[in-house]
Order: structure tokens, then C-alpha cells, then sequence
């Protein structure tokens, strides 16, 4: 694709603004989820959905009865609808979310039965193609279907807050992500074998812990990713110049429609064409926003469980056919993490508790966005 100089100056304005008024990840993802949170739409009294989020902050973790629920599941007589789980998640997490990603899906929402109020979001997707850690584990490169039947990633992890800060909700959620449960729906919707979950923290190089910590057996640190890419120009600003572009590409598509991590591949083609088409006194101006950008990103602390398999690297390297269960196997059924949990949480609650640091204010992005932290 061609554009003129003074169309690839104009393309090229569009990122250097954007990202020269930002300096640091914290003010980057707040701006875009306050962005996020100003165009949702209000909801009418008596129906906040803040309501439905838990709020019982004098029940002991072992008086919970902790449920699964799916969501966006027709087949499912059980199944929430995706509007309740993406407007609940939105005003819940801190940071924005897509809320169409091809590849696979399967999401879930934790309740707490007593109070019927929900606890966090969970949503499995289809790994990235390429992991460093993931790769250093491996010791070799699989074939790529292979792999895709056999692994799984965690790209929503999020307890409501304060239900996370004061029952290590976060924790919750990623063992049930390491459960035979989350595998078996997986296998049965799509015909997979997983024995691999992967997942990565918000946050790595500027915060050196995460709510995947202290996990083990279950889940375990594998090292850093990566972190050399360009953060996302965001929704109105993105739709825009994607629509620009693709009307100066005889209204073609810069990516094909089913390609995974559309939107990053697309905003890497954008980058692309611009480079090749400014004048060359633009160049430096440009390549000068593009470094400041990615300086915003980071490694992220990447994470993985073999859902208590003994083989599961040789099965996923073609090695084996068959997952022989490891000594941990019966450990991953969902009663026995929750137990676990439950254990931990309760030390955790009642250290709170008689230090009087336990929150009871709800924390979410449309009534208190000032009190929360972007990274907590």
C-alpha cells in the first residue's frame, strides 16, 4: 500500500500526538480506561451493576460456597449472557478489554452462593503464538496445531475488589483456571486435550510480585516476556485510522478478518506503510514516538500449570500421545483447590481483620475511579 507524503504526515501526526502526552504505563491505561468507562452507557437506578458484585465483607472464606457459572453459552440453560459478563468486568478491571477476539473462548463467572454476588471473571483464550519462557520450558519448538490442542491462556483473571485484596481472590481464580473443570469444558467444546494453561501478569517490571505467586504445585513462574511491541492506540482514535487507511487501500482490510491479534497487527501494518512513505526530514520525528511508546510497555511475569500431568511437555512436543496423571493429578479437581483456598484465605481475613485494614468500600472504575490504584 502507498500513501502520498502528506497523507503518511498526517497518518504519522495521529500516533505522535497520541502517545507524546503519556509517559508511564499507569497513565497510559488510565486514560484509556476512563475513556472506556465515559462511554458506557448509564444504568438505571435499582439496576447498577455494582449491585451485583460482592459486598458480605463479614463472611469468613470458609462459610463461602464458591460457584462456577459460564457465560455467553447458549447451550447453556446456566449461562449468563456476555453483556453481564462484559459490563460487570468492565467497571471491575483496571484495565481495558476487547470484547471480540477470535480464536478460542470460554468465559466463567464465580459467584458466591449465599449471597448469589459474583466474585471475578475468568476468560480462556488461544495462547500466543511465540513465548519466550514458554519456548525455554518446551527446549523446542512444537508444531503449531498441536500445540493449539493441547494449550490454553488466561487472558481475563480479575476478582472484584475489594473481594481480591482481602480474600486473595486473585488466587481463587487462577487455581479454578488450573482445574480438571476448566479443562474438560474446554475439551468437550472444542475437541482439545488441554494439558497446558499460560498466563501473564498485568504488570512485570513494575511490580515485582503478582496474584499468580505462591501458587505451587499449581501454577509456577516461568520467567519474562518480551516486551518489544507498541501499545495500542485505543478505540475512537484506532477505529478512525483504520477506517482511513482502509479507505485508501481500495477498502481492503490491511489484515485478514480471522487473524489473530488483529487489532496489534494491524496497527503494526499502519506503523509499517508510514515509514515507508514520510518524507525523510519526518522520519525521525516519527521513530522518535514510536521508541517513547514502547517504552511504556514491559515484560510481563509469565506463569504456567501442567493441570497436574506428568507429561504434559513430551505429549505437547509429540513426544507421547497419551497424559500419564503426575503425583499432584488429584490436587487440580475444583473441591480440593477451593479447600486449599480456603485455608489460605482465611489466615489472610483474619490477619486483616484484627489489624483493621480489612476494605469494605467497593472498588469500581464508575463511582470511586479516583481511588483506585491503575496498579494494585
Amino acid at each position: 500500500m502507498q500513501l502520498s507524503e502528506t497523507d503518511a504526515v498526517y497518518a504519522a501526526s495521529k500516533f505522535i500526538n497520541y502517545f507524546s502526552n503519556t509517559g508511564r504505563i499507569d497513565e497510559y491505561l488510565r486514560t484509556i480506561k476512563l475513556d472506556r468507562i465515559a462511554d458506557q452507557p448509564q444504568s438505571l437506578f435499582g439496576m447498577r451493576p455494582e449491585d451485583d458484585l460482592f459486598s458480605d465483607f463479614d463472611m469468613h472464606p470458609q462459610d463461602m460456597d464458591i460457584k462456577i457459572y459460564p457465560a455467553g453459552q447458549k447451550d447453556r440453560t446456566d449461562s449468563f449472557p456476555n453483556e453481564y459478563f462484559n459490563e460487570r468486568l468492565q467497571i471491575t478491571m483496571s484495565h481495558a478489554f476487547e470484547t471480540s477476539i477470535p480464536g478460542k473462548s470460554l468465559k466463567w463467572i464465580i459467584q458466591e452462593k449465599n449471597t448469589n454476588k459474583t466474585l471475578g471473571f475468568i476468560r480462556f483464550g488461544s495462547p500466543t503464538i511465540n513465548s519466550k519462557p514458554r519456548n525455554e520450558w518446551l527446549g523446542d519448538t512444537p508444531e503449531l496445531s498441536r500445540f493449539n490442542r493441547h494449550a490454553i491462556m488466561g487472558f481475563v483473571i480479575v476478582p472484584t475488589q475489594p473481594f481480591g485484596f482481602n480474600y486473595l481472590g486473585g488466587k481463587l481464580l487462577a487455581l479454578l483456571c488450573c482445574s480438571h473443570a476448566a479443562r474438560e469444558q474446554l475439551n468437550s467444546k472444542y475437541g482439545s486435550n488441554i494439558c497446558l494453561f499460560e498466563t501473564t501478569s498485568l504488570y512485570g517490571s513494575t511490580k515485582s510480585s503478582s496474584q499468580y505467586d505462591g501458587l505451587k504445585p499449581y501454577m509456577r513462574y516461568k520467567g519474562l516476556t518480551d516486551s518489544d511491541f507498541t501499545p495500542l492506540l485505543h478505540d475512537d482514535i484506532f477505529k478512525d485510522l483504520n477506517k482511513w487507511f482502509i479507505a485508501r487501500n481500495n477498502d481492503k482490510l490491511l489484515v485478514k478478518e480471522d487473524a489473530s491479534s488483529r487489532k496489534l497487527k494491524t496497527q503494526q501494518k499502519m506503523i509499517s506503510i508510514i515509514k515507508k512513505n514520510l518524507p525523510s526530514q519526518k522520519v525521525a520525528e516519527f521513530q522518535t514516538a514510536i521508541v517513547s511508546a514502547k517504552n511504556l510497555t514491559e515484560q510481563k511475569r509469565f506463569y504456567m500449570s501442567d493441570y497436574g500431568f506428568g507429561n504434559a511437555r513430551e505429549v505437547i512436543l509429540g513426544q507421547q500421545e497419551t497424559l500419564c496423571p503426575g503425583q499432584n493429578y488429584e490436587k487440580f479437581y475444583t473441591e480440593n483447590l477451593i479447600t486449599w483456598w480456603k485455608n489460605k484465605a482465611s489466615k489472610r481475613y483474619e490477619k486483616l481483620k484484627s489489624e483493621g485494614r480489612l476494605r469494605t468500600k467497593l472498588e469500581t472504575w464508575n463511582t470511586n475511579p479516583d481511588e483506585i490504584d491503575i496498579i494494585r
